[in-house]
């Protein structure tokens, strides 16, 4: 059984200092917080402010042409799995009668859930497994925004940059 989720918000863990997605259900009794890098975080950043100026520009990435060029979609964002601490994602895609599934990193996944406006189905034992993170504490916006990633990447200092391969 899957669990229908939102992006709910996004926040940084001060203990790991990293940043933190949160996805809640629709009927609001379960959270799952995922974990990504910096320089996921810098991806999803992008996504977001770039995403008004393609809208304006009426123009798509090559992703979405390219799949309305093969006529397929997204059907699903998926995580599947928690294993050692670590996320299986896939997105599945579909159209004129062909499917396909692609094994994704969750942030690849938390990515195409944004940028194509998709829940995330979350199967039951991950939302079972996954640590809980209290909603009513305050360290979340009520939703998502640029502007929580712009002050995040403000304040990044380059050098951490590096840690990360490209």
């Amino acid at each position: 059984m899957y669990h229908e989720m939102k992006i709910f918000g996004f926040a940084l863990d001060a203990i790991a200092q990293m940043p933190v997605i949160i996805l809640k259900d629709t009927a609001g009794e379960n959270s799952v917080p995922i974990w990504i890098s910096t320089q996921e975080s810098v991806s999803l950043a992008v996504e977001l402010i770039g995403r008004d100026i393609s809208s304006r520009s009426g123009r798509s990435d090559l992703l979405t042409a390219l799949m309305q060029r093969i006529g397929m979609r997204i059907e699903t964002i998926a995580i599947e799995s928690l294993r050692d601490g670590v996320f299986g994602a896939s997105v599945k895609f579909g159209g004129r009668s062909r499917k396909h599934s692609v094994g994704v990193s969750v942030g690849e996944a938390m990515m195409a859930a944004l940028k194509y406006h998709l829940p995330v189905m979350v199967h039951e034992d991950v939302v079972k497994q996954a640590p809980t993170f209290d909603l009513n504490e305050g360290r979340l916006s009520r939703e998502y925004d640029a502007s929580r990633f712009v002050d995040f990447l403000e304040n990044l200092d380059p050098a951490a940059m590096g840690k990360y391969p490209m």
